[in-house]
């Protein structure tokens, strides 16, 4: 129903009081069982809710709408006013409120709990909305010291909230080719400094933020296609290294791809490759990696280190084949009413050099940590 909207309807028994029917209350008659209900029906007036999150756990309701169409975006620059309250009712925190100073916050920085961060993002210019915020969404399970009240563990939150500025992030549409740059160039470093503090997610959304800037080759010169090619490639590789980090192996392998689509003997984007493909299995695709990387650059230690793991896994894959052939083979004997000759299974091992001999031999059981001056995170 739309606001103001008047309709008649006709509500069959089992969508009522069914076969109990209703006793009278405050005045009104009885319902007898199984009565069909006449009902006429005004929608006076409703306030939106928005699962913000996607998962039930961050509810907006909006109790007045805002200006226009635009909304904060994540990177805009914020003004807000609030309440904050436990279930209970106990008030923890206000800002902008009975003359006290707004927040000021940059949207997805962490400044904020993860809660208010994405509903804001989501806010228009005055806007008011109610927000209900799950703890995964607030303080989690620990205590939170507030101006005005101790925030217990697991706690849910309510806030008030209203939008009272903001600045939107510029669009890459809305810079000039130096802007856009230049723009790129400091999300980059932004990842990289997440990136040594361990926030892994963080920094990838940076690299990608920064490749976004510098996405459309036909829009720049020909003196600048050298600064953004060699951008895009430092932050596929930086987010690759990202990937790894957070177990996405799909993630790194298809932006290490982009990387040599644009230059195939890139080492980095090969040793990187390579430990995803070794992650998820695919030992064939990790040796060809690793053989393209050595020919590139045969005294790279980090790569010749991936080799050793992967000859290892190699060998432990064939013996668990061995072992899988050989239970097939007795299972098929047990089986048949024929007589079956037993098969004797092997697996022919290739001729090993002397280097190659002496590697076996190393219990290598993890690829080991890239040193700093090789295959670190690009910092240039």
């Amino acid at each position: 129903m739309k606001r103001g909207e008047k309709v008649k309807l006709i509500v069959q028994p089992k969508y009522a009081f069914g076969d109990k029917g209703k006793e009278a209350t405050d005045g009104f008659p009885s319902i007898p069982p199984n009565s069909v209900l006449n009902v006429e029906l005004e929608l006076v007036s409703f306030k939106p809710v928005i699962d913000v999150t996607g998962d039930s756990k961050v509810f907006k309701k909006i109790l007045k709408e805002g200006e226009g169409a635009l909304v904060a975006n994540e990177g805009a620059a914020v003004t807000i006013s609030y309440i904050a309250w436990l279930e209970d009712g106990t008030v923890f925190e206000r800002k902008g409120v009975d003359g006290g100073q707004p927040l000021e916050f940059i949207t997805d920085e962490e400044q904020v709990i993860p809660g208010l961060d994405r509903a804001a993002a989501t806010m228009k210019k005055g806007e008011q909305a109610l927000l209900t915020i799950c703890p995964e969404y607030g303080f989690g399970s620990v205590v939170a010291e507030r101006d005005l009240a101790v925030v217990p563990p697991s706690s849910n939150l309510v806030y008030e909230v209203e939008m009272l500025d903001f600045v939107k992030e510029k669009a890459p549409w809305e810079l000039n080719n130096q802007e856009k740059i230049e723009a790129a160039g400091k999300k980059k470093e932004e990842g990289n400094i997440l990136f040594k503090d361990g926030n892994y997610q963080r920094a990838g959304k940076k690299y990608d933020k920064a490749v976004d800037y510098v996405s459309e080759d036909g829009l720049f010169q020909d003196d600048e296609q050298k600064q953004i090619k060699a951008l895009r490639i430092s932050c596929w590789l930086n987010g690759a290294a990202c990937s790894l980090k957070l177990s996405d192996f799909w993630g790194a392998i298809q932006l290490c791809s982009k990387v040599l689509d644009f230059e195939s003997y890139n080492v980095k984007a090969l040793y990187r490759r390579a430990q995803a493909y070794m992650k998820t299995s695919d030992l064939i695709s990790a040796e060809m990696d690793i053989k393209k990387a050595l020919e590139a650059d045969p005294q790279n230690r980090e790569v010749k280190l991936l080799q050793k793991t992967l000859r290892q896994l190699q060998v432990e894959s064939n013996k668990r084949d061995a072992k899988l052939f050989t239970n097939m083979f007795a299972q098929m004997s047990k089986g048949s009413s024929m007589p079956v000759k037993k098969l004797k299974v092997e697996i022919a091992e290739p001729e090993k050099s002397e280097e190659a001999a002496a590697t076996e031999r190393e219990c290598v059981a993890e690829p080991s940590t890239p040193s700093e001056d090789r295959m670190a995170v690009d910092q240039s």
